[in-house]
């Protein structure tokens, strides 16, 4: 199972942590992906297909103290996020100005 964080702009957002199993994880993230945004993942994959996905990962809450780590954050109505993660992935994002924000 990987655990994916939710992350929308709504003021009472609690980062919620869900699990699916590897090909479910699979359709949300793209090979080397672990950031992903929903209008970008609904773009991919026809709403048949999405749909029990969907209502596995919201069944499948996972305590943020019971997490064993996080594999992918998945931002909802956050479009200004997306310029921080050209590649879609965490350990490569990146300052407005282009510059690593890790080093």
């Amino acid at each position: 199972m990987k655990n994916i964080q939710v992350i929308d702009s709504a003021i009472n957002c609690v980062y919620d942590v869900f699990a699916l199993d590897d090909a479910e994880f699979d359709l949300l993230f793209p090979p080397g992906q672990d950031i992903a945004f929903i209008d970008e993942v609904l773009a991919r994959h026809p709403p048949h297909v999405l749909e029990p996905v969907f209502e596995r990962l919201w069944r499948n809450r996972v305590p943020k103290r019971e997490a064993m780590g996080l594999h992918g954050l998945l931002f909802y109505d956050l479009d200004e996020k997306k310029p921080f993660y050209p590649q879609r992935a965490d350990e490569l994002a990146v300052n407005p100005n282009g510059s690593p924000l890790r080093r």
